[in-house]
């Protein structure tokens, strides 16, 4: 019987089409039935018809199916792919916008900060209903590939109903290494006078890794670079003296300077995640030239990721013409990409090893991080499964980093299951650039705010304590008690830009959704 994929969120068009194409490049996968679900029937439609004609244009026996209902679409699959968005661009807005009022700048917010665990808060709930579907209807044995931020929080919640018997297997998959991985070969590369390779080539022969940490906050412990081993000394002489990466990853580059590891997220992502570089944008907003780098949104731009994700999607949706007349192509042109999710298929299938990092339950992996979180590691897959490194070790300033992530992690996700409104504003409280910012009273209206802003994506909480939360902002409204809030934009916000100016500009890396390829090509 072919392989079955089924698709939860397929509507994304560049990643979507991304995965199916990396699949249909294997040539034992080439009658891979693929099943599409999302719960926009138009951005469906719109994929399936691109994905078809890829699949027709090469005359390749795969074939998609398409479904509003989820169930149907997990009907015997072999894998399931989860990479939605819950609430969508109107929840993530929110996300940004809210905390921008109480002084909390974020350039993605997807991960921690109070967007990151308001998102979690949304996703956790949706992650267990597609646990139970997999559980009752998928084939035995499927695994599923979580791509769904925030990935720890989702991840681990997974992981939580499967040992209860109400889910499935499932490993989390990220391609923040690949960026950094990139960005560690160019700067060596450049100080070292050898010849540049191109971010779209495969500059894992030249420089090899290991990482080990919890995603977006993982650490390259090992770096060999043309056979010999790198030391920190090294590698940060190679960053400062290259001058588009020094600019581009200040925040990074400090991070390695005072604890010897440089960290796998760009710039923008991990000045979200400690307490140190964007805690003055508000208060002195040149700060912020120190620390966000130019030109490109993931070197720290306010609501970055929210602008160039509402950008691609507007793009797809008013050029979808083009794209659908330019599905098809000859697979001669067609080039993997560094995905992990195709050749973790293609490895479980044929039986042909693929080492990657993955996301799973850390169960000693990291013995200095506790063994029930999750963790990104080294491991490898073959037929047998999903086998990882164990026993890794970091510098204790980087485990300590880790730990309080960790600790925000854990409460947000049992925060989301249990819908508990006072352990979500601990959560948040404990978060590390929240913290930096607001006092305890800010952190809690801002979010009473943002619960009730959310409130049709939280079935989780309770609509009384939704209406509690709202019934106490209007008493602090009433009695001049609300926390001072900011009419204010961020530090860096740049507009969202219309479709003629996209197709001006011909910028069409907003619909790849890639953080690792945008970070490649800056």
């Amino acid at each position: 019987m072919p392989v079955k994929i089924a698709f939860i969120g397929a509507g994304s068009f560049g990643f979507t089409r991304t995965l199916c194409r990396d699949v249909l490049l294997v040539p034992e996968l080439q009658d891979v039935e693929i099943a599409l679900h999302d719960i926009d029937a138009q951005a469906l439609d719109r994929i399936s018809r691109i994905i078809e004609k890829d699949i027709t244009g090469n005359d390749l026996p795969a074939s998609v199916s398409t479904s509003l209902d989820r169930r149907a679409a997990l009907d015997g699959a072999d894998y399931v792919v989860s990479c939605v968005r819950i609430g969508g661009i109107e929840a993530f807005q929110s996300d940004i916008d809210i905390p921008l009022k109480y002084g909390i700048d974020q350039c993605v917010g997807d991960t921690l900060c109070a967007g990151g665990i308001l998102y979690g808060q949304r996703n956790v709930p949706q992650m267990l209903a597609f646990q139970k579907d997999a559980k009752a209807v998928a084939n035995d044995g499927c695994l599923f590939l979580n791509y769904a931020n925030p990935m720890a929080i989702n991840t681990w919640a997974a992981l939580d109903a499967r040992d209860r018997g109400e889910g499935v297997d499932t490993i989390g998959l990220c391609h923040g290494v690949e960026g950094g991985w990139w960005a560690i070969d160019r700067a060596l590369a450049n100080l070292h006078r050898d010849d540049e390779i191109g971010w779209g080539e495969n500059y894992h022969d030249r420089t090899q890794i290991v990482c080990a940490g919890i995603n977006h906050q993982t650490w390259y412990t090992k770096i060999l670079y043309q056979g010999r081993e790198i030391g920190s000394e090294e590698l940060l002489e190679a960053f400062e003296k290259h001058e588009r990466l020094a600019r581009h990853e200040p925040v990074r580059i400090d991070v390695l300077r005072r604890f010897g590891l440089f960290s796998t997220e760009s710039n923008g992502h991990l000045s979200e995640y400690v307490p140190w570089y964007r805690k003055h944008f508000a208060t002195d907003p040149e700060r912020a030239s120190k620390w966000v780098g130019p030109d490109s949104w993931i070197n720290g731009e306010t609501g970055g990721y929210l602008r160039v994700t509402t950008e691609g999607r507007q793009l797809f949706a008013a050029d979808f013409d083009r794209f659908l007349a330019e599905a098809g192509t000859p697979m001669s042109q067609w080039k993997r990409s560094t995905e992990h999710g195709s050749f973790i298929i293609e490895a479980r299938e044929t039986g042909r090893p693929y080492r990657g990092h993955f996301n799973v339950r850390n169960d000693g992996i990291l013995p200095q991080l506790p063994a029930d979180c999750v963790v990104e590691a080294p491991g490898y897959v073959d037929a047998t499964g999903v086998q990882m490194a164990a026993g890794l070790t970091l510098p204790q300033a980087c485990a300590a980093t880790c730990r309080t992530s960790i600790d925000v992690q854990r409460m947000a996700k049992d925060a989301a299951v249990t819908g508990d409104v006072t352990l979500l504003k601990q959560a948040v409280l404990h978060d590390p650039l929240s913290a930096a910012v607001c006092e305890p009273e800010a952190i809690w209206q801002m979010v009473d705010e943002m619960l009730v802003a959310q409130r049709q994506w939280l079935p989780n909480y309770a609509a009384a304590a939704i209406d509690a939360a709202a019934d106490r902002l209007s008493k602090h409204d009433a009695a001049g008690t609300r926390v001072l809030l900011r009419d204010w934009q961020g530090s860096t916000r740049q507009p969202v830009r219309s479709v003629e100016q996209l197709l001006a500009d011909k910028d069409q890396s907003v619909l790849a959704a890639d953080k690792a390829a945008d970070e490649r090509s800056k």
